[in-house]
């Protein structure tokens, strides 16, 4: 019987993984700091809207009703002209992550209506939606990893409606190497993506941006209560990766070992309900067909 490989977690390096949760809001979640989030922001709408300046607001965001779920953010801040910018980091794939920037956009539309009063124009102010992705989406192209997603009229293309955007990074398909590296926006995918592996600040990065980036990003600047929190921060980050890899492993030892639909249907399961894969995903992960997937999404839901 094949052995599941160990994955160890890695070795804390010099710099914060910007891509754990303690890591992102250190960085780009603290007033000091806001001209880093101010500065990627500027360069992914790359001159659609200037961002001069922003105020932090709550995570937490209440439903219109008593009773309705609450929505809690990432990150979501205001701009000088009222717009909202709701900033996401998801890890692992979620199958109605496209869902949840709609919902999230949706809810900060929403609370822009006044109680109470009747004369309201319905006039909005603009709201968008960034997500930072360590994942892909389903049939992307490999070397696609920005999309910038509006309201347009299918015929022209014109945007129809310019008060609400989406902007999705999908890291795992930006390869680009240091010496490829020309833009701004170039270097901000570039930090995303390596900062958490780097050693030292790279020549092409060499700007006052990015020396302030890497200056508060220092592990050794973390107080001990700070290390213990980014240090579980980066180990949930590790095992959702070492369930997903486990998970495929055992896919291919029981697939081999028993030779029966019950050992793959025992891991699309576990790729369903505790991963959330989408029914493509699981299905590349189990290496079974997409219906197969959806018979056993379907058996899950009648034991509920």
């Amino acid at each position: 019987m094949a052995k599941t490989a160990r994955y160890m977690p890695p070795l804390i390096g010099r710099y914060i993984d910007p891509l754990t949760d303690f890591g992102f809001k250190r960085i780009f979640g603290s007033e000091p700091n806001k001209d880093l989030l101010i500065a990627i922001l500027n360069e992914l709408f790359q001159g659609r809207k200037i961002i001069r300046d922003l105020v932090y607001n709550p995570q937490e965001n209440n439903g219109p009703l008593k009773g309705y779920r609450k929505t809690i953010f990432d990150l979501t801040c205001t701009g000088a002209d009222g717009e909202t910018f709701i900033v996401e980091v998801q890890r692992a794939e979620q199958k109605y992550f496209t869902d949840r920037a709609i919902f999230y956009t949706a809810s900060k539309l929403h609370e822009q209506g006044p109680k109470g009063r009747k004369d309201w124009d319905y006039a909005l102010k603009e709201v968008y939606f960034i997500g930072l992705m360590d994942f892909n989406f389903d049939n992307t192209a490999p070397d696609k990893y920005l999309h910038r997603v509006r309201l347009a009229e299918e015929e022209t293309g014109e945007t129809f409606y310019h008060k609400l955007g989406f902007i999705f990074l999908e890291l795992p398909n930006f390869n680009l190497e240091e010496k490829e590296i020309q833009t701004d926006l170039d270097r901000w995918f570039y930090v995303l993506r390596n900062m958490g592996k780097l050693k030292k600040i790279p020549v092409i990065l060499h700007k006052k941006i990015f020396q302030k980036l890497f200056r508060i990003s220092e592990i050794s600047n973390l107080k001990k209560e700070e290390y213990m929190l980014y240090e579980k921060s980066l180990m949930d980050k590790w095992d959702t990766y070492s369930v997903l890899k486990t998970a495929e492993e055992r896919g291919m030892e029981r697939g081999m070992e028993r030779g029966k639909a019950e050992g793959k249907a025992e891991v699309v399961g576990n790729l369903i309900t505790k991963l959330g894969l989408s029914d493509s995903k699981a299905a590349e992960v189990a290496e079974v067909p997409v219906d197969f997937v959806q018979k056993v999404r379907a058996s899950l839901k009648k034991r509920k």
